[in-house]
């Protein structure tokens, strides 16, 4: 029977393999690696989604602007101001309609002119502003002002700007408002107002934008 010398007994745990703890480690290192590469993925998205949308806004905002220099050109264009013939003036005179055609003139000295529709849609709303046979003015047609747009010029440098010039049509409507004296405008030609509509581009064809205004004029 051995005999009992009093000293504890001592128990030893097994040592974890060094082999299970680098399998944990490359694990926990793929995963940290995976969270990391969505962040970046995600922030990556986000940048771009920024970056788009504010180039759409500059595309539309040369739109817009297009559009506004088409109607202060249609105006300078009733106007009769410098650079306009005296045969597109007298179609501005007051009461006068003669060169105001049905579907809009398309040709000389009436194109762009427009008698409104008799029923259904509005003419501005049909009436093709693209087209190689739009009735449309294009800027500067009638007022010979210049307007930048198209491709940069060779040896230039690129700037943004509107892929084409934009263009106007004008309705001549009978005007609402009446002024001073009935029997004395009743003596006078019938007063008009012209409704402009015009259409502005942007860098590319199919970013336009409209805009519309009546104009009275003195």
């Amino acid at each position: 029977m051995p005999l009992n010398t009093g000293k504890p007994r001592r128990y030893s745990k097994p040592a974890i393999s060094r082999v299970g703890q680098a399998g944990v480690s490359l694990a926990v290192v793929m995963m940290i690696l995976v969270v990391v590469s969505l962040l970046g993925a995600g922030a990556a998205q986000i940048a771009l989604m920024a970056e788009r949308g504010a180039r759409n806004d500059r595309d539309y905002q040369i739109a817009w602007q297009s559009a506004d220099a088409a109607l202060a050109d249609a105006e300078y264009d009733i106007v009769g101001g410098a650079g306009v013939s005296n045969n597109r003036k007298n179609l501005f005179a007051p009461g006068e309609r003669s060169g105001f055609l049905t579907n809009c003139g398309t040709t000389g000295v009436s194109k762009g002119l427009c008698l409104p529709a008799a029923s259904g849609n509005p003419v501005w709303l049909t009436a093709s502003f693209t087209s190689s046979s739009s009735p449309a003015v294009e800027f500067g047609t009638f007022t010979s002002r210049a307007f930048d747009a198209g491709s940069p010029a060779a040896g230039t440098v690129a700037m943004v700007k509107p892929v084409q010039k934009p263009r106007y049509l004008i309705e001549v409507l009978d005007d609402p408002e009446v002024y001073g004296d009935q029997a004395v405008n009743r003596r006078r030609p019938p007063a008009v107002v012209y409704r402009v509509t015009s259409m502005g581009f942007g860098p590319r064809a199919d970013i336009q934008a409209v805009l519309q205004t009546l104009y009275r004029k003195d």
